[in-house]
């Protein structure tokens, strides 16, 4: 018997743990895996990019967009740097406010399990839950190391991105079963793919990486982007790909910095002897301008090109537009968009409203964070939210 049980010992689940531990609360954590933490060990090249300097709501995606600034206040960037300061662990900030360890993402597994082992929290790994029971006040766990009994249960095992990592949909199975209703899980920072027509004429780009802006509906990201033999990645793609909606274009801007057309009409004024694809080579990737070029169907020296032909060539520039035909799934995927809807969960703590003692936090609710540290930096506020008040 302990008076809380979380399942899942990875981001959130260990930042609960400790949190309630550290209130005189006895704790267990039971994880299906071998080992705990098996994704902060794999993020950020093994680096672990674990936060990101600026957050804000609007870095979050969820149905209930508000829901998720009570947590993130009370838990914030700069008290997680404490920790990882204090454990000494060697940091740097990348790009955009992104923070990395200097060393290994095994640095932070080992500073959040030598908290949990300080307060005196119970990991109990390579643990296989069966069933969950409501019985009175508590909440039984049988699993195939036997029953477990706690007057509150946390559910922290995450959604299915990264499979390999034994993810999976448990956490959405567990809400149902209570009655909760979940926003309908997909795949988010996820590469795209192109169907096999679009990868043909694409080919000779594969490997090519450049920076671009690239929109979808109202949301658009400025980063690098990458041409795979699938499709895109990169940055600025899985970006996009949290907001993109199957059946809907992209619209990529690969000189987000030049007015494409004017660009062309003034090189067609000074330069008329000089061949298009060098003149657009010189704003990006010979090997992207060669595309382009053949795209609108232009070669050779730039000074008889129409202008209805120059902006024909522009408007590729400026505004390619290509519709995927979904995304490579949550065997790429970094996160998952969607999870348990957070209408029915308490902002302050993450408790279920009509079930007391139940509890949902991490990526196993409908929060989902854009790229940079603030899915870690969710993980680690709604972890502290519920382990503070449970």
């Amino acid at each position: 018997m302990a008076d809380v049980i979380i399942i899942g010992a990875g981001a959130a689940g260990l930042m609960c743990a400790i949190g309630a531990a550290r209130r005189g609360r006895s704790v267990m954590v039971l994880e299906k895996g071998l080992q705990p933490a098996q994704k902060i060990r794999i993020s950020g090249g093994g680096r672990c990019n674990f936060t990101n300097i600026d957050v804000r709501a609007q870095h979050y995606l969820s149905e209930n967009p508000r829901f998720c600034i009570s947590a993130l206040k009370r838990f914030q960037p700069k008290d997680f740097i404490a920790m990882v300061e204090a454990a000494g662990i060697e940091y740097y900030e990348k790009t955009l406010g992104q923070l990395f360890c200097k060393g290994s993402a095994q640095q932070i597994i080992d500073m959040l399990l030598r908290h949990c082992g300080d307060a005196g929290v119970k990991l109990n790994c390579g643990v296989e839950v069966a069933s969950i029971e409501k019985q009175g006040k508590d909440f039984v766990v049988a699993s195939d190391k036997g029953e477990f009994r706690a007057a509150s249960l946390v559910i922290a095992s995450g959604g299915p991105s990264v499979p390999k990592m034994g993810s999976s949909g448990f956490a959405y199975e567990v809400a149902r079963q209570f009655g909760l209703d979940v926003i309908e899980p997909r795949p988010g920072l996820v590469p795209l793919a192109f169907d096999h027509s679009v990868l043909e004429r694409l080919k000779g780009l594969t490997g090519l990486s450049c920076e671009v802006e690239v929109k979808s509906g109202k949301k658009k990201f400025r980063e690098a982007m990458l041409f795979t033999h699938r499709g895109l990645s990169g940055p600025a793609i899985l970006q996009i790909s949290s907001y993109w909606q199957p059946g809907s274009e992209l619209e990529i801007n690969f000189a987000p910095d030049t007015n494409g057309f004017e660009f062309l009409r003034q090189a067609r004024d000074a330069e008329s002897a000089r061949k298009v694809i060098n003149i657009v080579g010189t704003i990006m990737p010979r090997n992207l301008a060669g595309f382009l070029c053949g795209e609108a169907g232009i070669e050779g020296n730039i000074g008889p090109v129409s202008n209805r032909k120059l902006q024909q060539l522009a408007d590729l520039v400026n505004r390619w537009r290509i519709k995927p035909v979904g995304t490579e799934g949550y065997r790429t995927a970094e996160v998952t968009v969607g999870g348990v809807d957070t209408r029915q969960l308490s902002s302050k703590s993450l408790e279920v409203g009509k079930v007391p003692g139940l509890y949902f936090i991490g990526e196993a609710v409908d929060v989902t964070g854009q790229l940079g540290g603030y899915n870690f930096q969710w993980a680690w506020a709604s972890g502290h939210a519920a382990g503070s008040l449970i």
